[in-house]
């Protein structure tokens, strides 16, 4: 199959584009020997190698056999759909979409008729789902080695300045890492309502990005378990943990916070006993290795989309909850941090 890559921003050159290139080398079955194409207006691109750059979609899609194409698009959550509508008229029907897989209900409803009427394949990017962390923590939860787990806290923090002043593409910051963590804690808790919200500004030199600085959810599981979930974006460091806290243990998870290096870590405790383990977890590339599989046997699970929407629709309820007014740090939590 060949790939085109809809906008080369930080999802589609800096995570896109190398798991490509690992894959075409690892799993070369999955792919057409042609050079991957990109869809990225902005000039002066620079040049890389097994890369085609093109200005626009539609030129992008003379040069294609939509049949045998896989669209990846990586523009921001406000452009999703239009990206989306001009791909399905095009004649692409073979699509990944960044998270979340939309910014609002408004265009997710638009989405899931788009697809509906030009029977779109989508699967909307979750590594997270696809961790080898993930998956011992379920394997854990199922055990019931420690007894019924009775909360889970995940944190995701990362300093964003530059982009979240900057870049408009995401309207919040419930937008960036938030669609992780929660498509997280309904994979390890089932589905949920959401309890509390509350979100916070980015304020540096003067500049402020409204709803940028972080935002926190409250979840309330069907199965009784609550889950809180926080993201900093004013972080001086970076961090992606969850801890899920059992009747007789905790587990402490660290998911990989780059592509650097690909490993995520475990801390299990339990009577006074500390047990650890780093875990090979290359997510990404696991994920999409399994969509293109997926693609090229034409076979859709249609959960996956349906979980991804209910990922939207908690994050719009969230961003619901503490839309007006646009919630502060106290003075002495404001983020004093230099560009």
């Amino acid at each position: 199959m060949r790939s085109l890559i809809v906008g080369l921003g930080r999802a589609g050159a800096g995570l896109h584009l190398p798991v490509l290139a690992k894959l075409r080398t690892r799993t070369p079955q999955l792919f057409d020997d042609a050079p991957v194409t990109a869809c990225e207006p902005r000039p002066n691109v620079a040049a890389r190698a097994g890369l085609e750059v093109v200005p626009t979609i539609e030129a992008a899609a003379a040069g294609l056999d939509p049949s045998r194409t896989v669209a990846h698009v990586c523009t921001p959550p406000t452009e999703r759909l239009t990206v989306l509508s001009e791909l399905a008229t095009l004649g692409f029907r073979k699509v990944i979409v960044e998270k979340p897989l939309a910014a609002d209900i408004d265009d997710l409803a638009r989405i899931i008729r788009l697809r509906r009427k030009y029977k779109l394949h989508i699967e909307v990017v979750e590594p997270w789902l696809a961790s080898t962390l993930t998956a011992r923590l379920v394997e854990l939860i199922r055990s019931g080695r420690f007894g019924a787990p009775k909360s889970i806290g995940i944190v995701q923090n990362k300093p964003r300045f530059r982009r979240s002043l900057v870049t408009p593409g995401h309207p919040t910051a419930f937008d960036v890492e938030l669609p992780h963590g929660v498509a997280l804690a309904l994979r390890l808790a089932g589905a949920a309502r959401v309890t509390h919200a509350s979100g916070t500004d980015l304020e540096v030199d003067g500049n402020v990005g409204p709803r940028m600085g972080g935002a926190t959810v409250g979840l309330r599981h069907n199965s009784g378990i609550h889950t809180e979930i926080r993201s900093d974006l004013t972080s001086p460091v970076r961090e992606r943990r969850v801890t899920v806290d059992f009747e007789t243990g905790t587990a402490v998870g660290h998911f990989a916070v780059s592509g650097d290096d690909h490993h995520s870590q475990l801390t299990l405790r339990s009577s006074g006993r500390s047990e650890h383990v780093v875990l090979r977890d290359d997510a990404m590339t696991e994920w999409m290795s399994v969509a293109y599989r997926k693609f090229l046997v034409d076979k859709e699970q249609t959960q996956g989309f349906t979980f991804a929407t209910e990922v939207v629709q908690l994050l719009s309820v969230a961003k619901n909850i503490c839309a007006e007014p646009v919630s502060r740090p106290e003075p002495d939590a404001v983020a004093a941090h230099a560009d």
